[in-house]
This record gives structure tokens, C-alpha cells and sequence, in this order.
């Protein structure tokens, strides 16, 4: 059973892996969200599947651990509260106020149960009918010590979003010793780390660079082009995943 938030709704795998769906990510068919918590014990098949999606180089899968179960024995140890104003922030701008764990939004837009493999599959071909969704080739190259992103004009000119950069931790064995999943240890894939805004985009091309040093510790960096603001977010518009090792 899912495990929703009192506070509104009250009711990769290894690297060999992630550098093979990097070669061919350049147009993907999906970016997955997990909302996920080591406090809830609906989690860990979610946390499971997500890795198992991973595998597929057609999707961008980030698992985003969040902070709201805290409070049942045991912290979070890779939440960031980000996560949970981002997960509230997409329920807003939906307007069904549903924020709940194990919960996946699929490209902005859809949200589904994070252990349902066939809600994931059907909210992704739903949301690629969606005008834009997924339209730009975001790319990404890792070069010494720098790191280039290109996100090119939209069609006539059109558009506008946001631009960011998620430094990604591929896995991560955390092992719970509180709470309803104490004494398991579960590995969490593609865990979204920090935020990182490059910019907005305009409809024009874009090319951003940073230093490399500037996501250290991560082992791959995702970048996300979205419709909206970070507060009222939308459609994804563009995304890309790279290694940094």
C-alpha cells in the first residue's frame, strides 16, 4: 500500500550500465521521478523497480529520497527537503494535492505508484503525446575538467523553461537500523544529490559550462530542461544523463 504525506494528503546500477544508456540518451522516451523515504515500508519494491528501469537507455530514472517520514524513528539519510518541496510543488501545479510514497512522476507531468511497472509504462506513453514533451536533444559532455551543456532553439523559436543540472550518486547501500524498515539494507539508484539551476531557456540555443570540481563526489550528472518554474513545474522538455567516471 502506498504511504502518503500526513502533511497533504493524509490518506544504477552498476556504472558499465549507466555508461551504455548514456550512449544512447541523447532522445529519451522518458524521465522517471521517485519519490521514495528508507522511513516507508511501501518503498524498498519501488526502490527495486527503479533500478530494473535504469537499465533501459531510453529512460533517465533519479530516485529522490524525501524527509517527511522522519518523524517514525528513523532520518532519512539522503533526503533533501528540496525533494519534498518539489514533490508538493507538482501536486500543486496539478491540483490534486496527491503526495504520497512510493510516488513516480513520469516527465513532469503524470504521477503513478513508484511499484507499478504497467501504471509507469502507460503514464509514459500517455505524457509523450503531450505537445514538447521530450523535443530537445539536451546534450552534455564531460571534458577535463569541465562540464558543457547544449540545449538547442525550439521549433520557431518557441519556448521557455528551466534549466537544471543533478549531480547523481548511481548507488547507494544504505542499511536502516530504525523504523518500519529497520534492519534491512536497501540500495537506492540515481539519488539526485543537490540542484543545481544553469538557467533559463527561452526558446533560443543555450550552452552552459561548469566546473567539474563543482559536482564532486557525484558519479554522474543528469540535466533536466523543464517547462514552468521550480515552484509551478511542468512537461520535460529535454533531458540528458552523463558519467563522470
Amino acid at each position: 500500500m502506498k504511504r502518503r504525506s500526513v502533511t497533504l494528503s493524509f490518506g544504477v546500477i552498476a556504472s558499465a550500465m549507466l555508461a551504455a544508456a548514456v550512449a544512447s540518451a541523447a532522445e529519451p522516451r522518458g524521465v522517471i521521478e521517485l519519490f521514495t523515504s528508507q522511513g516507508c515500508s511501501s518503498c524498498p519494491p519501488a526502490d527495486k523497480l527503479a533500478g530494473e528501469l535504469a537499465r533501459d537507455p531510453s529512460l533517465i530514472v533519479l530516485s529522490l529520497p524525501v524527509d517527511y517520514w522522519d518523524y517514525l524513528g528513523w532520518k532519512d539519510t539522503l533526503a533533501l527537503p528540496g525533494h519534498t518541496n518539489r514533490q508538493r510543488a507538482y501536486s500543486k501545479a496539478r491540483g490534486d494535492r496527491e503526495v504520497y510514497t512510493p510516488q513516480v512522476v513520469v516527465n513532469g507531468m503524470k504521477h503513478v505508484l513508484g511499484s507499478d511497472q504497467a501504471a509507469i509504462e502507460h503514464a509514459l506513453a500517455q505524457t509523450r503525446n503531450q505537445t514538447g514533451t521530450l523535443s530537445l536533444p539536451v546534450s552534455m559532455s564531460v571534458a577535463g575538467d569541465q562540464i558543457s551543456v547544449s540545449v538547442p532553439a525550439g521549433k520557431n523559436g518557441a519556448g521557455k523553461g528551466e534549466v537544471w543540472l543533478c549531480p547523481i550518486t548511481t548507488n547507494a547501500a544504505v542499511a536502516i537500523g530504525r523504523g518500519e524498515n529497520s534492519g534491512s539494507t536497501i540500495t537506492y539508484h540515481n539519488v539526485v544529490r543537490r540542484w543545481v539551476k544553469l538557467g533559463d531557456w527561452t526558446g533560443v540555443a543555450r550552452t552552459f559550462t561548469l566546473p567539474k570540481q563543482d559536482v564532486a563526489g557525484a558519479d554522474a550528472v543528469a540535466v533536466l530542461v523543464q517547462s514552468g518554474t521550480k515552484e509551478a513545474p511542468g512537461n520535460m522538455l529535454g533531458a540528458s544523463v552523463t558519467a563522470l567516471h
